[in-house]
């Protein structure tokens, strides 16, 4: 039955993709199959591999362990207030460390590692895939460095940029999320989920704009190097890095505020209108996706719902959600919707992406502003190509 679902998840992606895409004549399969390929390797060695499991809880411990290390400092500045016992702030606890990892991401891009990294999984990528330098340079290092930090470092290739490659990085941009966050993901969903997510949508935005984007890669690309920060001193560099993650989480804690008493506003008013929940009547329109992802029958209702109010809201609001019903789930659905969940897919992440790449180019941001709807379904479409991956094996 697994292998049926990886088929309908498939054909699912592949069929809207068709729909909506710019070039239905020059699809590029051959791309696609061996993106497709890698994808299946790495999530097999991940989750059916004991070397791969063991890899996977030694990366979830050591994100634990950072968030022990941040709570230091959290608790030096905010230890005063009174939390009643068994209690638990999830701006303290999940956002506020979000500060400690921006520093040690800022740390790790002074020095030069991240920017190593980047360039030569960038470089090996474009190898395998053929997707060209740029955009698999800009693939691995938005699940690095995140938005919209990342697109400073292309801002010189940004003005030059057609209206195809410039779709395909901002793809990669709302498929992926940055290191920053991933310990407070795994703060709230199983941290092999985060971990497997991270990999696969790396790959699954380039498979979607194979799909809905088709081009042939410019071949006089270099790659690019990540420079913000490094000829500044080091302490400055270090102080922004802390200030940007303070205001990510400040910002995130604003948005989760007014998404989820919106939502709760929108339940019991439906409910009082007409007898249903409003996540439980978009539950019922995301419900067919579930099913063909592999979602059990029973749960793809509560899936649905969760992975709306992810498209809708952000991930945050969403994980939350899906940590209330948890133990309602089966094993499948919650390693189906955990990978769906770990990505930038939403509404409130276009105006971001747009913003920044106008603030680089006038000319550039009213192109990604023409084409944001077919952004968002693209980045979402990923979500599911992951979530229905994942779920093969279990």
């Amino acid at each position: 039955m697994n292998f049926v679902f990886l088929l309908t998840g498939l054909t699912l992606v592949f069929v809207i993709g068709w729909l909506i895409s710019s070039d239905r004549k020059h699809i590029r399969f051959v791309s696609i199959a061996k993106l497709f390929g890698l994808q299946i390797i790495i999530s097999f060695v991940c989750l059916h591999t004991s070397g791969g499991i063991n890899a996977l809880k030694g990366i979830s411990s050591f994100f634990n362990w950072l968030m022990i290390q941040a709570a230091g400092g959290v608790n030096f500045v905010f230890g005063g207030l009174m939390i009643k016992p068994g209690g638990s702030v999830f701006f303290l606890n999940v956002l506020m460390p979000i500060v400690f990892i921006s520093a040690l991401v800022g740390i790790l891009n002074y020095i030069k590692v991240l920017p190593f990294i980047i360039k030569w999984t960038g470089w090996a990528l474009n190898k395998v895939s053929g997707m060209g330098e740029l955009e698999s340079y800009f693939a691995v290092s938005t699940a690095i460095l995140g938005q919209p930090e990342v697109f400073l470092t292309v801002k010189d290739q940004i003005p030059k940029l057609t209206e195809q490659r410039l779709y395909t990085i901002c793809a990669s941009a709302m498929s992926a999320v940055s290191a920053a966050m991933l310990a407070s993901y795994m703060k709230m969903v199983p941290g092999k989920y985060v971990v497997v997510a991270v990999f696969l949508n790396i790959l699954s935005a380039l498979i979607i704009s194979c799909i809905v984007n088709p081009y042939e890669p410019e071949k006089d690309d270099e790659l690019v190097k990540v420079t913000k920060g490094n000829d500044e001193p080091f302490f400055q560099v270090l102080g922004t890095y802390i200030v940007d993650g303070f205001q990510l989480a400040i910002t995130v804690g604003a948005m989760l505020i007014g998404f989820i008493a919106l939502v709760t506003f929108l339940n019991n008013t439906f409910l009082a209108v007409v007898n249903i929940s409003f996540t439980d009547l978009i539950g019922y329109v995301f419900a067919p996706i579930a099913f063909l992802m592999g979602v059990p029958a029973q749960d793809i209702v509560k899936v649905g719902g969760i992975m709306a109010m992810k498209l809708i809201t952000n991930e945050f609001a969403a994980m939350g959600t899906l940590q209330g019903v948890a133990s309602e789930l089966t094993t499948k659905s919650n390693a189906i919707l955990s990978a769906y969940l770990v990505s930038f897919a939403n509404f409130g992440t276009i105006g971001i992406i747009t913003g920044s790449i106008k603030s680089i180019s006038a000319e550039q941001g009213a192109f990604v502003a023409k084409f944001s709807m077919k952004l968002l379904v693209g980045a979402t479409l990923a979500s599911v190509l992951t979530g229905t991956i994942v779920g093969v094996y279990f």
